[in-house]
C-alpha cells in the first residue's frame, strides 16, 4: 500500500496511509530511549512515558484519560531502549483529537510532582512483578552483561534508587536533550485524503518550535567470552545464549531474520523446538531472538528447563547451532524457510496499528518506507552460501556469552 511522507518546517516528519476504513491509528515515535540516559539518571526515559499521560498546560489527568476514551478510542504508549511511542486508536472523525492530545502531552506536559510521586509507587511496583518472572528478567540481565558498557546495556524500567531520586528538572533536561523534532515521526492510517490530514498537521503541529540536536550515541564495545550463572530462589533453570549481531543499515540483517526464525522463531516447527522440545520433552519453553539496534543487534536463544536436563539442552543447541556453520543449507530447506517467512510478515500486515507503526520507524531510520514487495525480493534473493557465511559470523560458539538463573541449593 502506498504511503505519503509529509515534512513539516520544524523537522517533524509524518507517513500517512490512506484505507477505506471507519478506524483510525494513529501513533507518534520519538528516536529516544533508555540508550540515552546518563549515568545515575537509568529510568528517565520510561518515566517520561508514564508523565505523558499526566497534567499538561491545558489538561488534567482526567481530561488526558478521558479524551479519547469518551468516543471510544484508546490510548497507550511504551518505551524502548531507542524510542519512545504513543499511539492511539478511535473512529475515522476524532483523528483532531488524538493529534491535538499529542502536540499537548509532548510539548505541554507540566510534571507536577505529586503526579511524579505517584508515578514513582506505580513504577516500582512493576520493578517488583517483573523481577518475580525471571524468564523476563534474565532478558534483561543478558542485555546487560553482553552491553555493559553501553547504554544499551541496563533494564529499561531502570534502577529503583535512582529513579525514586529523580526531579523535574531531570526530566525537562532529558526531553531538551533528546526530543528532537527533526527525530520525531508521526504515522497515520485511515480514510482522510491528503489533503486533510495535512491541514490538520499544519494546524496542530505547525506550531511546534523546531528543536534542533547535536546527539551522539555511545559506541558498542566488543564483548569477552563469558559464562555465568546466578543462584536464585526458582524451581527450574533459565538459560540464555547470545553474541552481538548486525544493526539496521547491515545488508546481512534480512540473512540473520530468515535464520533466526528457523531456529527459533515464530510457530511450532522452528528448529530447536522440533529438536529439543518435541524430540525429547525437555524444555518447555525454548526460542531464538534477534534485536536489531540503530548500530548493533544481539541474537540469542532463551530456555526454560529443569536443572537435571539443563546440560543435555545446551549440548542440542550447540549442535543445531554448529549444523548450521558447517555446511549450506539445502535448497529444500532454505526455500521451505523464505515461504514460511514471508507468509508471517504478510499476516503482519492485517495488523494495521503494527504496520503504521513500522512505516513511521521506517521513515525514522531510513527517511523511507520500506514496502512488502521489497521485503520479500530481500528475502528471495539471500543465497545458501550468505546464509552459511552469516551462521558462520553470528553463531559462532567463541563469540557467544552466556546467562543462567539455577536454583539455590
Amino acid at each position: 500500500m502506498e504511503y505519503e511522507i509529509i515534512r513539516l518546517s520544524n523537522g517533524i516528519r509524518v507517513v500517512f496511509q490512506y484505507q477505506n476504513v471507519p478506524v483510525t491509528h494513529v501513533c507518534m515515535v520519538i528516536n529516544a530511549g533508555s540508550r540515552d540516559e546518563s549515568a545515575g539518571k537509568f529510568g528517565v526515559a520510561h518515566f517520561i512515558e508514564h508523565l505523558l499521560f499526566k497534567r499538561t498546560e491545558r489538561r488534567s489527568t482526567q481530561q488526558i484519560i478521558n479524551h479519547l476514551e469518551s468516543v471510544g478510542g484508546d490510548l497507550n504508549a511504551y518505551t524502548t531502549k531507542e524510542y519512545t511511542c504513543v499511539h492511539a486508536s478511535m473512529l475515522r472523525p476524532y483523528l483532531d483529537r488524538a493529534l491535538d492530545l499529542f502536540e499537548d502531552i509532548f510539548f505541554h506536559s507540566t510534571f507536577p510532582e505529586i503526579e511524579m510521586d505517584k508515578e514513582k509507587s506505580v513504577i516500582v511496583d512493576e520493578m517488583a512483578s517483573y523481577l518475580d518472572s525471571p524468564e523476563e528478567s534474565i532478558v534483561d540481565d543478558f542485555e546487560d552483561l553482553i552491553f555493559q558498557g553501553s547504554g544499551l546495556g541496563h533494564n529499561i524500567l531502570g534502577i529503583e534508587d535512582q529513579l525514586l531520586a529523580l526531579q523535574k528538572n531531570d526530566i525537562e533536561e532529558f526531553m531538551r536533550s533528546n526530543y528532537d523534532t527533526h527525530d520525531m515521526v508521526i504515522g497515520i492510517t485511515g480514510n482522510y485524503s491528503l489533503k486533510e490530514v495535512e491541514r490538520l498537521l499544519h494546524k496542530v503541529f505547525g506550531k511546534v518550535a523546531e528543536n534542533g540536536i547535536i546527539r551522539t550515541r555511545d559506541d558498542v564495545n566488543p564483548i569477552i567470552e563469558q559464562h555465568i550463572a546466578i543462584a536464585k530462589p526458582i524451581n527450574q533453570v533459565h538459560y540464555m545464549l547470545g553474541s552481538l549481531a548486525y544493526g539496521y543499515r547491515d545488508e546481512r540483517k534480512t540473512g540473520l531474520l530468515l535464520l533466526n526464525n528457523m531456529l527459533g522463531g515464530m510457530g511450532m516447527g522452528s528448529i530447536l523446538n522440533l529438536s529439543i522440545r518435541e524430540k525429547y520433552g525437555i524444555a518447555y519453553t525454548i526460542e531464538s531472538n534477534y534485536a536489531i539496534f540503530s548500530d548493533t543487534g544481539l541474537f540469542s536463544i532463551y530456555l526454560g528447563t529443569d536443572e537435571e536436563k539443563v546440560e543435555k539442552a545446551k549440548k542440542l543447541v550447540f549442535k543445531e547451532l554448529a549444523k548450521m556453520c558447517e555446511q549450506p543449507l539445502s535448497d529444500v530447506k532454505v526455500k521451505k524457510a523464505k515461504q514460511k517467512f514471508i507468509g508471517q510478515i504478510a499476516l503482519t500486515e492485517e495488523n494495521r496499528m503494527s504496520m503504521i507503526i513500522s512505516a513511521a520507524k521506517n521513515v525514522m531510520d531510513y527517511d523511507r518506507v520500506i514496502l512488502l514487495d521489497e521485503v520479500i525480493e530481500k528475502i528471495q534473493g539471500l543465497t545458501n552460501d550468505e546464509l552459511l557465511g552469516i551462521a558462520q559470523d553470528v553463531f559462532d560458539p567463541n563469540k557467544m556469552l552466556s546467562l543462567s538463573f539455577v536454583p539455590e541449593d
